[in-house]
């Protein structure tokens, strides 16, 4: 009786035994996780609390000691030159609203083209669409300037607006969507019933690439919001420029007048709110989106 016991004992001993070790396998992963996004979150959180700080607590007090100088930073950073920050923050709006709207509805031209129609060459521009994603922009910059300064575009809106609309990104990931979200089945049985390919497109095709669409919206506005070398090489004219270039110029600035360091963090600060609104608004409609998708199904 002892040894048979002894025996049933052993496999519940070893059991007992293999979680433990299954769970300690699991922590490496979360702690690496977790060493990860305090890396990315400190500065972050460096901001957040150095934008509290006024001019004289920035470099005397603990950098993760919350000051008193919000609001007043704040208020500074809103009459500095009659309000120009504002004036930096609507023109970047109006680049990265405009150029991703712009770039999303290019986006969806092309992807459906060459994921849908056949015709030859196709492949041959999808390779070159992929050569042109693997291009870092910083290379098409100076090009780029050389051609709207033929143009006698420089120093515009739109020599800024212009070269953010074609995204070959953009058109790699509406193509892929296209492919897998619109049913050639579906795309014939409208040509059956004798709609036009532009009918086709804008009736069928385009509400299945909506989720796909609105990723390509969302990275193409993070882009051109957070772009600094094209307006910088196209813009001389500060009340043109973005939120990026503004920002620099006042950290340019700051090296001769200390107090603009607290203008500059207090605006980096309020820059992100832009970004974080989009994403959760986002965020909400790729969620009903895929529960429409379900009840429809």
């Amino acid at each position: 009786m002892s040894s048979l016991t002894l025996h049933e004992a052993e496999p519940a001993a070893g059991t007992a035994r293999r979680p433990a070790h299954r769970r300690g396998t699991a922590l490496v992963p979360t702690v690496t996780l977790l060493l990860g996004a305090l890396y990315c979150l400190l500065p972050v959180a460096w901001v957040v609390i150095a934008s509290t700080k006024s001019g004289s607590e920035l470099f005397s007090t603990f950098t993760f000691w919350p000051g008193t100088g919000f609001t007043e930073n704040v208020s500074d950073l809103g009459t500095y030159r009659d309000g120009v920050y504002w004036q930096w923050m609507g023109n970047s709006a109006l680049y990265a609203g405009l150029g991703a709207l712009l770039s999303a509805c290019v986006s969806a031209v092309s992807g459906y083209a060459l994921a849908i129609h056949r015709f030859r060459g196709r492949e041959t521009l999808f390779n070159v669409l992929l050569a042109g994603v693997l291009m870092p922009p910083v290379i098409l910059a100076v090009p780029q300037y050389l051609l709207l300064a033929k143009a006698d575009l420089t120093d515009s809106y739109l020599s800024v607006l212009l070269p953010q609309i074609l995204s070959p990104y953009g058109v790699y990931l509406a193509r892929i969507y296209a492919a897998a979200a619109v049913p050639a089945d579906v795309v014939e049985a409208g040509r059956m019933d004798g709609a036009g390919e532009w009918r086709i497109f804008t009736r069928v095709a385009l509400p299945m690439m909506v989720p796909g669409l609105v990723t390509v919206f969302l990275f193409q506005f993070v882009a051109i919001w957070n772009n600094f070398l094209l307006p910088y090489i196209m813009l001389s004219d500060d009340e043109k420029f973005p939120i990026t270039l503004g920002l620099y110029t006042l950290l340019e600035q700051g090296a001769n007048t200390p107090a603009l360091y607290t203008l500059v963090i207090t605006g980096a600060f309020l820059a992100v709110f832009p970004l974080v609104a989009l994403f959760l608004v986002i965020q909400r409609f790729w969620s009903l989106d895929l529960l429409s998708g379900a009840v429809k199904s």
